[in-house]
């Protein structure tokens, strides 16, 4: 990466800069590799953040399916992150998860779940899984959902006789889609020796033709875990490591200190194979220490996030273009990798992540208000569908890590609690999936590579040029208002 003109005299936002569009021999999007090549399964240089309103096996499983990585949160119990970890594992690569419901249920128990958006749907079924075909009723379209009245059950709403396509007979995306788009209807069922095994909607598996997994040697869905720094650590990351997690996230707030270090080395001397990424830091010094002890990616970011108030409370931070530029330089000359943490608010800023060299960008509250986070849809007093969030150092979070202290102890933990305790992030609805928002993303993303006559992410950070722009001529790149 360089700068067009002048050189910057201060530390820079993604809001600072700019990319400045250079001769392209890159004639399509689809030329363009996104793979972050930092040692992680990853063909999507995108990972959910480690938080509990942001990721869960949920989400981690369609994000791995669209070939990004979700890092399962530290705060989780031991044994449920095993059992998370097992649960991704565990869930279709080719075709979609199914959400399965039983007839008795109603359509206010499937809207906590799904919202009425176009493409997706509800497998009802009798009974538990794993779900024989003569116990499938057929597949409710979630758009019907928006017409009926709140206690009606699934059973009685749900068109019986929902096409479905066996595992077996799929010989190409274009197969399946051609057989969704030929019977009419939103979604079909997958089924293999007589069992329900997903689902699939037309746009699922037309995305299947534009993302690459994200899976691990076994050919199962890929998925990250966080460990913090206190406690027995090692022993932690080792039972990771047997549930089959692929990349270890040993994370702190403030990443550059000795109980860090000290945690680092007691992973890197179980020599797992696997990557481990380590952070938070924004210097060249936290780079060159956390890798000597063992980190192969850092995580490079203090204060960006959204949910955080780190800036406000201690002065303590950087901004963050600054911060990645300068720690994906460092992490280069010793063979490491960065990934952005926070403070990406549109597809142009995970562009400029990259450009500064980033091989992957975190992404928090912008993947909380989707369907598939952690927890269940609300509504607001205007009927506007939300989800609950808070920043990890937050007194909500403090109480859920701490639960287990006597009541002094933790009353005490959290007169030092920092960030939101919660706030409503609205699903988009013109986006309510994280599938929606990978498209949105990736399209501009590509694009971003394309006018910098890239097609990898080396080789973007290498061609891209950046310029530095007043606050005017941030606001001028905005679209105008539509009541304009």
């Amino acid at each position: 990466m360089e700068f067009s003109g002048a050189q910057p005299t201060v530390d820079l936002t993604y809001s600072d800069v700019f990319l400045v569009p250079r001769r392209s021999g890159v004639t399509s999007r689809l030329q363009v590799d996104l793979a972050p090549l930092d040692g992680t399964p990853a063909t999507l240089p995108l990972v959910a953040a480690n938080m509990n309103s942001v990721t869960g096996p949920r989400i981690a499983a369609v994000l791995a399916r669209r070939g990004a990585l979700g890092v399962l949160p530290q705060d989780l119990p031991l044994q449920d992150l095993d059992s998370a970890i097992r649960e991704v594992k565990a869930q279709p690569v080719l075709w979609d998860t199914p959400l399965v419901l039983p007839p008795e249920a109603s359509v206010a128990d499937a809207l906590r779940l799904l919202p009425a958006a176009p493409g997706h749907g509800i497998v009802v079924a009798h009974g538990s899984a794993p779900f024989d075909v003569d116990r499938i009723v057929g597949v409710l379209p979630a758009t019907r959902l928006a017409t009926a009245l709140p206690d009606a059950q699934l059973g009685d709403l749900v068109h019986r006789g929902t096409p479905s396509i066996d595992a077996d007979d799929i010989g190409s995306e274009r197969h399946a889609f051609d057989v969704i788009t030929d019977a009419d209807v939103e979604m079909v069922t997958v089924v293999h020796h007589g069992h329900l095994v997903g689902t699939l909607s037309a746009r699922s598996a037309l995305r299947s033709t534009l993302y690459a997994p994200a899976v691990d040697a076994d050919g199962r869905l890929a998925v990250a875990a966080a460990v913090g720094i206190n406690g027995d650590v090692a022993a932690k990351a080792k039972a990771l490591a047997a549930a089959g997690v692929d990349v270890l996230v040993v994370d702190t707030a403030h990443g550059h200190q000795e109980g860090m270090l000290r945690a680092l080395r007691a992973v890197a001397d179980l020599d797992l194979g696997l990557p481990i990424v380590a952070g938070n830091i924004v210097t060249t010094d936290g780079v060159v220490d956390l890798v000597d002890a063992g980190a192969t990616i850092l995580k490079v970011g203090v204060g960006p996030g959204a949910m955080c108030t780190t800036r406000m409370m201690t002065a303590v931070g950087r901004p963050q273009f600054s911060a990645v530029l300068e720690t994906a330089q460092a992490a280069r000359e010793v063979g490491a990798h960065v990934w952005a943490d926070g403070g990406v608010r549109y597809p142009r800023d995970v562009a400029l992540a990259l450009a500064a060299g980033a091989a992957s960008v975190m992404v928090g509250s912008w993947f909380a208000g989707t369907i598939e986070a952690p927890g269940e849809l609300q509504r607001d007093a205007e009927g506007r569908l939300f989800k609950e969030s808070w920043g990890m150092a937050s007194t909500k979070a403090v109480q859920a890590r701490f639960g287990r202290l006597d009541p002094y102890e933790r009353a005490r933990k959290e007169l030092f609690a920092e960030g939101i305790s919660s706030s409503k992030i609205y699903l988009d609805p013109l986006r309510p999936g994280v599938e929606d928002l990978l498209d949105m993303i990736t399209s501009g993303v590509r694009s971003s590579f394309t006018y910098a006559g890239a097609s990898s992410v080396p080789e973007f950070h290498d061609r891209a040029l950046v310029g530095l722009q007043s606050a005017a001529g941030y606001e001028e790149g905005k679209a105008l208002p539509v009541s304009w």
